[in-house]
């Protein structure tokens, strides 16, 4: 029972101390550009198709949320009639 131990403790400490580090690009440089060009666009729409389709979701459900909060509060205030 030791000896599988020790077989699985060398095997976890090799995968974890032999594991090369993946090199990232820094990139914050070409978003600066990106995000601070003078090119008309607002910000929040300056990442690309991605950023518009949020957006336009995001605008979507507030205003149907907002349509559906007015409605319940219609409905509320405006209790049925008793039968």
């Amino acid at each position: 029972m030791y000896r599988q131990f020790m077989g699985v403790w060398q095997l976890s400490r090799r995968t974890i101390t032999s594991s090369a580090r993946r090199q990232i690009d820094n990139t914050v440089k070409d978003k600066q550009k990106l995000f601070q060009a003078d090119n008309g666009i607002p910000v929040h729409l300056k990442g690309g198709s991605k950023d518009a389709l949020l957006y336009r979701a995001t605008m979507t459900l507030t205003v149907f949320g907002s349509g559906y909060v007015v409605y319940e509060l219609f409905t509320a205030a405006m209790p049925r009639k008793a039968q």
